[in-house]
């Protein structure tokens, strides 16, 4: 089911885009789409975000996986949908397992430079973010054409200097570059922040044992 998806998802989400201070166009709500190479796989995905909630959604073979987290960043579930196997379940992550994730990320510094170019019709400027943990360097472009809420909003990118257009998100050893395709206001659809009742609820581990312990 290619379930292993899911850790870098969960990566993505908490590496999600950010605040920008200087903005055009001011977004309160939407969808954010995106494309990634994830497990070396091309993997489209889409974002809708309220100020307080965001829903990362993509395909994993037959599985339709679902991150939810708000604002603060004290909520995480996965939810993964499996028509054909009849699976639906809502993997709720601990406070420890949160944390721990989130320390598990970059420690970056950033260093602007006059590189700019055009990115899915944004305006982008790249800026060299450097991990203190390992001097490793990455290549992030952002944008001032627009600001997001605090749904939206990363620690990991929050010094850059705008939205992340172009990054990479991190998550238990994987990296993946991701760009983002579009943004619009378009708004979220009836219980896209939240899951049904016919969900079984489990824990971040029994999710893990369900995709073979990846």
């Amino acid at each position: 089911m290619k379930m292993k998806l899911f850790i870098v998802a969960l990566g993505i989400a908490l590496t999600a885009t950010t605040i920008s201070a200087n903005a055009q166009k001011a977004y309160t709500q939407g969808l954010i789409t995106m494309s990634g190479d994830m497990m070396g796989q091309p993997t489209p995905m889409k974002a809708y975000f309220s100020p307080d909630s965001l829903a990362l959604s993509f395909q994993a073979g037959p599985a339709a996986i679902k991150i939810l987290s708000n604002a603060a960043k004290t909520y995480f579930v996965v939810v993964v949908d499996v028509p054909s196997f009849s699976v639906k379940k809502a993997a709720i992550s601990t406070p420890d397992e949160i944390e721990q994730a989130k320390n598990a990320l970059p420690k970056f510094t950033f260093a602007l430079t006059s590189e700019t170019k055009q990115i899915s019709g944004f305006n982008c400027k790249k800026v060299i973010a450097t991990d203190a943990k390992d001097n490793k360097t990455y290549d992030v472009w952002v944008t001032n054409d627009i600001t997001l809420p605090a749904s939206t909003m990363s620690d990991l990118y929050a010094g850059a200097g705008g939205v992340p257009i172009q990054y990479t998100s991190f998550n238990r050893g994987q990296a993946s570059v991701i760009t983002v395709t579009s943004i619009t206001d378009e708004k979220a659809p009836a219980g896209t922040f939240g899951f049904s009742a016919d969900y079984d609820k489990i824990t971040m581990d029994d999710l893990k044992a369900m995709s073979g312990g990846n």
